[in-house]
């Protein structure tokens, strides 16, 4: 499986797959997942989205200049590293919001699903690796 990263304006130009009223069977559609990487809009609510995560490996530091993100992790194990070195380890039903701007990059800990709930169309900014970054396990 090779992982396929979206540019930041595919990340901020994707829409809901489903409208509202339509009932989705979150587990069928993480398990249907077979690539490396997909990050998809389930949902638009008001101004915000829900996405689904599903991946293995390390995404790359960035932040969101104009949204929060909130991360819901409801399989495997995900570490977000930040850029002052610290990091926050998620495992299943654990949740923790990144405040606007914050530099991060999550890792999956083997095949991690993850919802994620933040802005519509949310900015994403790409930054460069931080050379004393924690090494990828």
């Amino acid at each position: 499986m090779e992982s396929k990263f979206p540019t930041a304006q595919e990340y901020s130009s994707q829409r809901a797959r489903y409208p509202a009223m339509t009932v989705v069977d979150i587990r069928s559609e993480q398990v249907a997942v077979t690539d490396a990487y997909k990050n998809q809009v389930l949902f638009d609510i008001n101004k915000e989205c829900v996405r689904l995560s599903v991946f293995e490996g390390e995404y790359r530091w960035h932040h969101h200049p104009d949204s929060d993100e909130l991360f819901l992790v409801v399989a495997g194990e995900l570490q977000i590293d930040f850029e002052d070195g610290t990091q926050a380890t998620l495992t299943e039903w654990q949740s923790i919001v990144i405040p606007a701007g914050t530099v991060h990059r999550t890792r999956a800990v083997g095949r991690t699903v993850n919802i994620t709930y933040e802005k519509q169309g949310a900015q994403t900014v790409f930054v460069e690796a931080r050379p004393d970054a924690p090494p990828q396990p």
